[in-house]
């Protein structure tokens, strides 16, 4: 389902889970103030019960502390991973009046940001995970122009030329459906956010 937000982003988030499994191990969460969307990809490690525990942990903590910057999120996600299973987190903020975003990601999660003149940004994120083990995060910053378009995806997609899905006019849904048609996955959980600056 596309969801907009303050006439400034919109977007579709899809989420399979494992076969076999009753649970996800990837969580999500995002949301927008008049300054700021916020989102949170987490992928707990392996599947099932306690992958969702952790992944379910750092959003809950995202949830609750948004307005922070990005790098005080990764900490507390990472803090509230001591004794759970870790779990890879990309954490991005986009700030609406500077046109800016802060990206930070710890583990396989992958990210792309494409504007509209073709230019394709694909910050590096940092090898590992979070499990509560002190952490190097590196935090990433970089301007935006409108109509840009994004994907995050956890490695249950295993997706081939962004550029070429996020490029042009296509809209939001319609790049959503080339990606649930061509990369739709079983054999492990699969979570993906597509999303447009306005």
């Amino acid at each position: 389902m596309i969801q907009q937000f303050k006439d400034k982003i919109e977007l579709y988030a899809y989420q399979t889970i494992k076969e076999g499994k009753l649970e996800c191990g990837d969580s999500y969460y995002y949301t927008a103030t008049d300054d700021y969307f916020v989102c949170v990809l987490a992928d707990g490690l392996g599947s099932g019960q306690y992958a969702r525990e952790a992944s379910a942990a750092v959003v809950s903590v995202v949830e609750e502390h948004h307005h922070e910057d990005v790098d005080t999120l990764m900490r507390f996600c990472n803090n509230i991973l001591v004794q759970k299973r870790g779990a890879a987190v990309t954490i991005f903020k986009v700030f609406f009046e500077t046109r800016e975003f802060v990206y930070s990601c710890v583990g396989n999660i992958r990210f792309f940001l494409y504007s509209p003149n073709g230019k394709l940004t694909y910050p590096l994120p940092v090898t590992g995970y979070l499990s509560g083990k002190p952490q190097v995060f590196h935090t990433q910053r970089f301007v935006f122009e409108p109509e840009s378009k994004f994907l995050i995806y956890s490695d249950g997609f295993d997706i081939h030329g962004a550029k070429s899905l996020l490029k042009g006019y296509r809209s939001i849904a319609a790049i959503a459906e080339q990606i649930k048609s061509e990369y739709e996955n079983s054999l492990d959980d699969a979570t993906f956010i597509v999303g447009s600056l306005l």
